[in-house]
């Protein structure tokens, strides 16, 4: 009796892990905030097609101190009179049976220090997977992805040792999600510069059913000179500039395949928003020309620096466009304003990647920013690009 229980759990392991990377993956986030933008900016569930993706995360939980889930905003997430996103998002599934959902803790606003400090104590990283799985079961998610941006960088962190605690941190949450049938996922950074201090490769594909590289936001106002959010290859001008060589798509995805990922494990990321730039001098426009700062915030992100593709496409679709041919992306500018974006042409360009590398499919940050009301022409064209890849 005792062997055939081990069978039986072995091939549901099996069976999760076969299930979990499989290849046609569309990853997408579902960016809960998103429901006090104004106007046309202003998302929810409701906004959702649920048959854009084969998998939805909620975007954020946070870590408490003691290991706990901290539920970021009760209001859009849980309590009766909000707009219970958690049940909502989970509710998606009525439409589309095959999509998956699953809870996403961290991001950027959550910094590092509170995982850092978790994930150094044996006690509090089992702690903390077992207050996962069971808000899993409570709330009927799918699985758990894990947003730590970095391991060694930031606010608290701890370079000497945050790899290998990140990397036990996975395996405790391995150990108590696997046996569940639960879906273990990372977001993590494709800039070489901090893979190398941030991931142990080969350790973190043997636990991780999906690895989502953040390839983009390697250019933005945090630079004194512009660039793009997410070029695909590099520029002739970036070898002139340091490690700005391998700040691209391909370098970051074929960094973490020569160092031991398994290629459909791997989800190739992509942004719906641009990275915008006040020019010093607008009539200095190309890649690396000095900046005053970030560019003018727009009516929905409301956020200097930032410009969804709806914001762009809605309001800016006068200003110049220019393909940069190198890079295979666009960016548009008008006056002291330069913004570099996705558009259809960039994101087949790396959906065409993705498949050329066999990778296991694509994720996308995030719905709100695409055009989902379709106000500049079909809903959803950037996120439609994807589908290529099912």
């Amino acid at each position: 009796m005792k062997q055939l229980m081990l069978t039986s759990s072995l091939f549901v392991l099996i069976c999760s892990s076969i299930s979990a990377v499989s290849g046609g993956n569309v990853f997408c986030y579902f960016a809960s905030w998103t429901t006090y933008r104004p106007g046309n900016g202003k998302f929810d569930v409701s906004n959702i097609d649920p048959s854009l993706c084969t998998h939805i995360s909620f975007a954020f939980v946070g870590v408490g101190e003691n290991a706990t889930v901290r539920i970021i905003d009760p209001w859009e997430s849980n309590e009766d009179y909000g707009p219970k996103g958690f049940e909502h998002l989970v509710g998606l599934k009525q439409q589309n049976p095959n999509l998956k959902v699953l809870l996403s803790m961290g991001g950027w606003n959550e910094g590092s220090s509170k995982f850092s400090q978790v994930a150094r104590n044996p006690e509090l990283r089992k702690r903390l997977a077992l207050n996962v799985l069971a808000f899993l079961k409570q709330w009927k998610f799918d699985g758990f992805d894990l947003d730590w941006e970095y391991p060694g960088f930031r606010d608290g962190s701890n370079p000497a040792i945050d790899r290998d605690d990140y990397t036990a941190l996975m395996s405790d949450l391995r150990d108590v999600l696997a046996p569940e049938g639960y879906i273990l996922s990372g977001a993590v950074s494709g800039a070489i510069n901090r893979i190398e201090i941030s991931y142990d490769i080969p350790a973190l594909n043997k636990l991780m059913d999906y690895i989502n590289i953040m390839v983009y936001d390697f250019h933005g106002s945090f630079d004194p000179y512009v660039g793009h959010v997410s070029p695909l290859y590099a520029s002739s001008l970036d070898s002139s500039h340091g490690d700005n060589v391998t700040y691209n798509v391909a370098s970051g995805i074929q960094y973490w395949l020569d160092n031991g990922a398994d290629p459909s494990k791997i989800n190739l990321g992509i942004v719906t928003y641009g990275r915008s730039f006040t020019l010093a001098d607008e009539s200095k426009t190309e890649l690396y020309a000095p900046i005053q700062g970030g560019g003018k915030e727009g009516p929905y992100t409301r956020q200097e620096g930032i410009l969804g593709y709806n914001e762009i496409c809605e309001l800016h679709s006068d200003w110049t466009y220019v393909w940069d041919d190198e890079q295979k992306v666009p960016h548009r500018i008008s006056g002291n304003q330069w913004v570099g974006y996705e558009d259809v042409r960039s994101i087949t360009y790396k959906t065409d990647y993705a498949i050329s590398k066999n990778l296991g499919g694509m994720m996308v940050w995030a719905f709100d920013n695409d055009d989902f009301r379709g106000i500049c022409g079909d809903k959803y064209p950037l996120m439609n690009v994807l589908q290529k890849i099912r």
